[in-house]
């Protein structure tokens, strides 16, 4: 019978943020003396929560010969926030199965998160670890339109989130008074870390897409920006990779931005107050996903104020810096 694989324990950023409540692990393994034996034809993957004795288990198929030392590689996905888990590994052969290996999973929260897939709908705290920029006006508000309080504002922002449930949070930004035209409030995602390049690769750098919703609805909206921040460089510096201004009716719509980063990176989003109280802004359904986007929205984005230039669609944006600075 086939021997016990053998876990991989050095994986770069293994866990990842599926959504608020689920996580998920690059499981990483080789197999000890492949040749020994006959050829392995699957892994019988075994998993259960610490503390529960069910074991929820599947097959993975092994394609062609492996080779020693080979690193095999499956993602676990939909693990539930914060359990921990007990993963058994068995090698199946013509001959039956082989010996098994366990390991250990355990939750600690991302600081800086491999990109592999960013989900964030604000319907908990903390906000998917977005902070507020301490140098700018103002801040971001989550909140939800079946507590928000419209006594000020009744000719602006949604009527909820981007699903429709009045119950539903989102972010926005709140401009009646004290409020002033040009006050500016920014979110900051956490940071990403890219996975380090080959520096003898002749290829681009990775593409990830950076998809939000947001809502700008009133006769005061101001603009919204969105920019990434790559390592080494101030926020100031940051360059911005969409923007738009003035009313764009009572509905949410969605953006999407190809980005390239060369090094690990934030995504910040500013508001800037319109010159009246009707003027609030709001963003939902932030989402980061490895590979260039698909099909853009079929809205075009486009400035409404006079000094704003209208860009067409799509919005693709390769970002190259000289200061040097990760599925489900």
């Amino acid at each position: 019978k086939a021997f016990a694989p053998e876990f991989y324990y050095d994986t770069y950023s293994p866990l990842w943020q599926n959504r608020p409540r689920v996580y998920g692990y690059k499981l990483q393994w080789t197999q000890m003396n492949p040749g020994a034996v006959d050829r392995i034809m699957a892994y019988r993957l075994g998993i259960r929560q610490t503390g529960q004795q069910r074991w929820w288990e599947q097959e993975i198929p092994v394609e062609g010969n492996i080779q020693k030392g080979e690193l095999i590689t499956h993602n676990l996905t939909e693990l539930i926030r914060p359990e921990a888990y007990v993963v058994r590994l068995t090698p199946i052969s013509r001959f039956g199965e082989g010996d098994s290996t366990t390991r250990f999973i355990t939750y600690s929260a991302p600081t800086n998160p491999h990109l592999r897939e960013f989900v964030c709908s604000f319907e908990e705290e903390p906000v998917c670890l977005f902070t507020q920029d301490k140098n700018d006006d103002f801040d971001w508000t989550r909140h939800s339109a079946a507590t928000r309080d419209t006594k000020y504002t009744p000719n602006t922002g949604p009527s909820g989130d981007r699903s429709g449930a009045r119950q539903g949070f989102y972010m926005y930004i709140e401009t009646s008074r004290p409020r002033k035209e040009g006050d500016t409030a920014r979110l900051l995602s956490p940071v990403f870390n890219v996975a380090p390049k080959n520096p003898y690769s002749i290829t681009s750098p990775p593409a990830y897409c950076f998809s939000f919703y947001y809502h700008m609805y009133g006769k005061h909206i101001g603009s919204l920006n969105a920019f990434v921040k790559q390592k080494g460089q101030s926020t100031s510096d940051a360059g911005p990779v969409w923007s738009l201004s003035g009313n764009q009716g009572d509905r949410w719509r969605q953006a999407k931005i190809s980005i390239h980063p060369v090094s690990s990176f934030q995504v910040i989003f500013e508001g800037i107050r319109g010159p009246g109280i009707e003027g609030d802004i709001a963003i939902d359904d932030v989402t980061l996903e490895e590979g260039e986007c698909p099909d853009p929205p079929s809205n075009p984005i486009r400035g409404a104020s006079a000094h704003t230039a209208s860009s067409i669609w799509p919005l693709s944006v390769t970002l190259f810096f000289t200061v040097f600075v990760h599925q489900r």
